[in-house]
Order: structure tokens, then sequence, then C-alpha cells
């Protein structure tokens, strides 16, 4: 039973957007003119060192997972681009009309004359531009102009870039105040919408037909502005023709605009841009989006839970079996999210091993087919992530309700068993049961007390016995050993650039891992005997053995090499709803998962129906309905374990990204996949990688390496041995 432990998502969720979305333009133009009408273009820092101006809010997300086909991150953020720019031309429309296609002006490019008095703008050298008023002709081609500054020169007909009017007797001292009203009129996020509207109708654009199209109409200082829009975008237009000062535009497509940004078309260039202005965090999960995972229940399943925890009767309380008596460990990584079972032993006067099973016992609050179950059935199962956890109940009633707690009398399911001598069973019992754990421990903490043996902690002892002799009894059945070691992730303030990661490797044949996992294991043969006894439609799960015979992997080192050797020639695990099926994997005969029914459904179904028999009363579900009810809640959980196994890696990689280079870590030859390249495990963190390993070396030899590459967003991991 490995139950990892993440901080809760109502706490803090890895995913923001912001409310007030930066323009594209703002952060990819470069250039600047020098006229006193620069356009406010902010700098920002992107990468790992990242920092934002402002803290957007974190939206609400809403659980529940989309298992219909999910659109590639291209699409995705295109959609959101699409978004953007719609919201950006809705704001621009309240202040301008937009004319349709046909009520575009089709105006002549003609060659404009230069005259006395005109206000033109030119460029002085090869950066600045400045406004200024033609006085008179110098030569046949030149004009002597007296610019903004009021200073007079030269120009030559090439430097003019835009003549903005046939002004006369226009003052240079006038130009301030020209500039001035400029630049109040200056709205690049127009150009954004303009740009979408005549990349639609597929036209071209003067810098007159622009400022009838953003500012309903074409005086001199609208086309002006419209000039300095044009001319200064470096994203949006192309300029096509320069005809006696008169130029002409065309929208560029979407992909050129991508490549003028210096990003191509690939889920990663997308995430980056979103990421660059600040529309997402650094380390955004986006499968919480594609999958519509929420973090908080509706408003109506939260008042239901809380009428459950103030309202509800307990309807097994006469029946229910007094177990406070025993000394209970709970056994879990530490801080767990939702406890849902913890253990008991005691030695019998023979000399036979009694063991209890205790179970959390959700169904004395809630009932099949009401608000809180189907909220449950969709949910599907808990899902714990580095950064969040998203409860399969409403947080409140799984951890004030439902979960075991130390020292306080707790309802559950106590499954006890006496075991023989050899560790099969002798008999069993299910009851409904009132116990008072007395120890929460972590698997570190239970195995240094095992370690040290104290008499005081006989009864853990015992437990460990037990779980030694039902291991050997499964390996005599032909169970398969695939401990192996596995990486927990704990990430504290996953918004920043660089949160704190807090790695643990967990390895799963450590004494009290493998105390827990053997009770869960004998836990979910009983209930399964306990049901077919009875004809008790349950979720009896199976697997049959591989074609392959383990004993051909005899000469493997025990461990996660041979491990990985089984676990490539499994077989598909199989349901059946009416009777038990054999696993071959585990060993037994039949098996029903029954630990954890706060966190996964089938668990509760389970519990649903072994309750309803104790209670005397029909099954809630036949098992055509169970079978029905698996196919659903399956697609759910295997979003969740693809959202856990994504997450997982990336911060994984994310830890390895930042390691000194010259670090070294272990890894364990797993087995060559081509020569000498080499599947590795990382035994410091529980990931697997590939590299090549020197000449001697064998499977099962422990070698060293350094980091290469790490790049959790593209998932490499590169590896090379020191």
């Amino acid at each position: 039973m490995n139950k990892p432990m993440a901080t809760r998502a109502v706490s803090g969720c890895s995913i923001v957007r912001c409310a007030a979305y930066m323009p594209l333009h703002l952060l990819l133009h470069r250039r600047s003119f020098c006229i006193s009408l620069p356009l406010n273009r902010p700098t920002l820092q992107s990468s790992h060192s990242q920092s934002f101006s402002s803290n957007p809010p974190t939206p609400q997300f809403h659980v529940g997972y989309s298992t219909s086909h999910s659109p590639s991150l291209v699409d995705y953020v295109m959609e959101e681009l699409k978004a953007m720019r719609s919201r950006r031309r809705a704001r621009a429309t309240n202040k301008v009309e937009l004319p349709c296609a046909a009520e575009l002006l089709d105006v002549k490019h003609a060659k404009r004359s230069l005259q006395k008095g005109c206000l033109l703008q030119f460029r002085k050298d090869s950066q600045k531009l400045l406004l200024a008023v033609a006085q008179k002709p110098d030569g046949k081609k030149n004009w002597m102009v007296c610019d903004q500054n009021g200073v007079v020169s030269s120009i030559k007909p090439q430097q003019i870039t835009y003549i903005v009017s046939s002004f006369e007797n226009f003052d240079y001292t006038d130009i301030p105040d020209f500039i001035q009203k400029a630049r109040s009129l200056l709205d690049p996020t127009i150009l954004e919408c303009a740009w979408e509207e005549l990349l639609e109708n597929k036209r071209s654009v003067t810098p007159e037909e622009l400022a009838e199209i953003i500012y309903g109409c074409s005086e001199p200082l609208e086309s002006y502005c419209a000039h300095l829009l044009l001319s200064e975008d470096d994203i949006y237009f192309n300029q096509v023709e320069f005809k006696g000062h008169a130029s002409v535009y065309e929208p560029r497509p979407t992909i050129q605009i991508l490549k003028e940004m210096g990003l191509s078309k690939t889920s990663s260039s997308a995430l980056n841009l979103l990421i660059n202005i600040g529309y997402f965090p650094v380390h955004v999960n986006l499968d919480l989006l594609k999958f519509n995972i929420r973090a908080e229940q509706s408003e109506q399943v939260l008042l239901a839970a809380e009428d459950l925890l103030t309202n509800s009767v307990d309807v097994d309380e006469a029946i229910r079996k007094d177990l406070s008596y025993l000394k209970v460990y709970a056994i879990d990584v530490d801080e767990p999210d939702e406890l849902d079972d913890a253990l008991s032993a005691m030695r019998l006067p023979d000399g036979r091993i009694k063991v209890w099973i205790h179970v959390a016992d959700p169904t004395c609050l809630v009932k099949p087919h009401s608000i809180i179950d189907r909220e449950a059935m969709q949910n599907g199962t808990s899902i714990f992530l580095p950064t969040a956890t998203f409860s399969m109940f409403p947080e409140k009633l799984a951890m004030e309700g439902m979960s075991l707690q130390q020292g306080k009398l707790c309802k559950a399911v106590s499954v006890s068993v006496t075991l023989q001598e050899d560790g099969s069973i002798a008999d069993y019992t299910i009851d409904n049961s009132i116990i008072r754990p007395t120890y929460m421990l972590t698997y570190e903490s239970a195995s240094e007390l095992l370690y040290l043996g104290l008499e005081e902690e006989s009864e853990l002892r015992t437990l460990s016995e037990a779980a030694s002799l039902r291991l050997q009894w499964r390996r005599n059945q032909g169970a398969i050993d695939t401990s192996t070691i596995e990486s927990r992730v704990k990430v504290v303030n996953p918004d920043v650039p660089e949160p704190s990661i807090n790695l643990y490797a967990e390895d799963q044949s450590d004494p009290a891992m493998r105390l827990v996992s053997e009770m869960m294991i004998l836990c979910g043969e009983v209930v399964a005997t306990f049901g077919s006894v009875h004809n008790i439609p349950l979720p009896y799960r199976g697997q049959p053995q591989s074609s392959i015979s383990a004993f051909a992997f005899s000469h493997l080192p025990e461990g996660p090499v041979r491990s990985s050797a089984y676990v490539r020639i499994m077989r598909a695990a199989e349901m059946d709803f009416n009777k038990p099926i054999r696993h071959g994997v585990l060993g037994i005969p039949g098996y029903v998962q029954f630990t954890s029914p706060i966190r996964r459904y089938m668990d509760l179904l389970a519990h649903y129906q072994i309750k309803s028999f104790l209670r005397g009363e029909s099954m809630p579900f036949s098992s055509g309905e169970l079978e029905g009810i698996h196919c659903l809640v399956d697609m759910h959980v295997k979003v969740a374990k693809k959202l856990q196994n994504s997450s997982l890696r990336y911060w994984l990689l994310e830890y390895f990204r930042r390691q000194p280079r010259e670090r070294k870590f272990g890894a364990l030859i797993l087995r060559f996949i081509k020569d000498r390249i080499a599947s590795l495990l990382l035994v410091e963190a529980g990931i697997q990688a590939c590299a090549a390993v020197s000449a001697g070396k064998q499977i099962g030899d422990e070698i060293e390496v350094f980091i290469e590459e790490a790049h959790p967003r593209d998932d490499i991991l590169s590896v090379r041995e020191v």
C-alpha cells in the first residue's frame, strides 16, 4: 500500500490564469522609435527566474473528468489566443465601430506630392524618427524642413517615411501638441483586432484605410496613428509596397506570426509563449485543464456533506463490535490526507497469530445513489499529485467524518483472521466495529520500532511475523514479488518559479511497507472468500499467470532487477462481478480491493455490498450494475494514474535539473537494451533512465552516473556513467 502524500488542492494549485491578459505584442516588440511616441513595452524575464508584476487570481477548478479526445497543446493555445483576441476586440469595439470588409475604402495608392507646410515623418539616422514641417525645396529633390525640436535641416526624399497631410502652413511649434493627441489614440490592441478582420477577408491595407477601420475616419491625426501602428509592428503585418511615400500592408498568416516570434508550431513553443506572457506560471500543469479537474465540489455537494456530519445516524450502531481494547497501529506516509486502514495483532494461547485489518467505514455516512455517492462515483478516485490532493469525497467529510483518527473512537469494518502456522487462513470474521487507533506511524518510524524490537511493542513484532508467514505462503502458491523502489515527491509553493522540492525514495521491501502490503492482500483475499461463500456480487479482481515461468528469471538478483523483468511479462488484470477469479501474481484464489473506501470508489462499492449483507438486507447493486459502474469508474482511474505519473515525473526531472552537474547518483543496471545501452534505475529517486555502460558491467551491478540533461517540460532525462 503505497499512498503518496501532497498538499491539498484548496491550499495551492499549480495553475494560474491572469484576469487581465498582457497583449502579445507588448512582450514581443523589440524596436523603439524616438519621436516621443514610444509604445509601452514592459520587459519580462522568462525561464525559471521569471518574475511577474502582478499576482493573478487562482481560478476555480471543477472535479469531473473529460473522457473525450483532448486537443493538442498547440490547438489549445491557439484557441486561448483566439479567445484573448475576441475579448480584446469586444473591449475595442466599445470605443470604435469596426466596419465590415464591404465598407473598407477603395483608395488608389497614388504618389503623394510634398508641399510647403506639409507635416511629415523622416528618418534622421538609422534608428531615430522625427516629425517635421516642410519649409521649401532645397535643390531639385531635397527639402528644407524644421523638425519638432526647431532644428532646420535638408533631407533627401528617401529619408521621408510618411507624409502626414498637406497642411497649409503647419507650424513646427504645434508638433508637440500633435504628438500628445496621437499618443492618446495609440492602442496596439485594436491593431490585433484589425489584423484578424483583414486576415479573414484576405485584404491589404494602407494607413488611411486602417484609420477608417480602427478610428472611423482617415483624418491626418488618425491616419498618422495608423501609420505608426503598421510601420512599427513586427508581428501582424508585412509591408508589401512603398510608392511615393504611401505604403501598403498585408496581414501575416498565423504560422508566419509564430515564426516571427521565434516559435515553431509545437506544444513546447505554444506553452512557453503563454508562460512568457504571464498567462501561466512556470510550472503549470496543463493536464489539470485538459481533464477538467476541479479543486472544490459544488455548493450543493458541500451542503450535503455538512448535513451528514451534523445529522447522520449510524444504522449499524446496535451490531458494532467493541474492539477499542486492541492496540491499533496506523502505518502510512507522513501526514496522510485520508487515513482509511489500521492493524492489530495478538498471539493466541495455541501459538497461532490472529490479526485484524481495520478499515474506515464511510458507508455509515454515505448511502448508495445519494448526491455524495454520485459525486464520488464521478471522481472515481482521489488524485495525489506532488503539488496537491484532489479528494474523491469533500475534504471535511473525508478528514473529519470518515478517516481514522488517533486516540478517538472510530467506526470501522474489521476483518479478523487467524493464521495457520504455514500462513494459510484458519478462520476469519468480518464485523462492523468500534476501534481507538493507538499509534499513527510513518513507514520509517515503524521500521525503526521493528528494528529496535521493544518489548512493549510486541504486537508490532507479531504483525511483522504474520506478514512474513503470509509472504512465504503466497510464494509457495506461485506469487511473484514485484517490490521495487518508488519515488514520492512533495512540492512546497508550486506556483513560484523555484519551489521547494522534497524527494523520498521508498523501498517496497522495507519491513514496514512489506507488513502493510501483506495485511492489505490478506484482507482482499478474505473479502473475496466471504463474497464467494455467501454469493455476494463484488468487484472480484484477478490476474492470470504469464505463459513465461517465473523460474526463467531466477538467475536475476532479487529486488528491483528481478521485479522489473517480472513486470514486463505480466498479463493484464481481469474483473468478474459474480465470483472470485485467481490472482496469479499475488498467489491467492481471489481478491477484492477493500482497504481504501475513502479514496477508491470500487472499494466503496465492495463496502456497500458487504455492509448490506451484514445487516441482512438485499444487495444495493447487481453484478451487472457493478460491471457498468466499473466501466465508468475505470476511465476516471486511468486519467488519475496518468496525471499522477506525469506530474511525478515532471517534478523528478525538475529536481534533477537543479542538481549540480558534478553530483553523482547511484544506479542499478536492470537490463541491456542493445549492445552496451542499459536500462538503469536511479536508486535515490526511483526513476529509470538509459545510458551506455562500460564493458564488464553486468545486470544487477551498481554504477554511478552524472545527470547530463534534465528538461521536465520536454520529458528529457539524459545520464552518463561516471
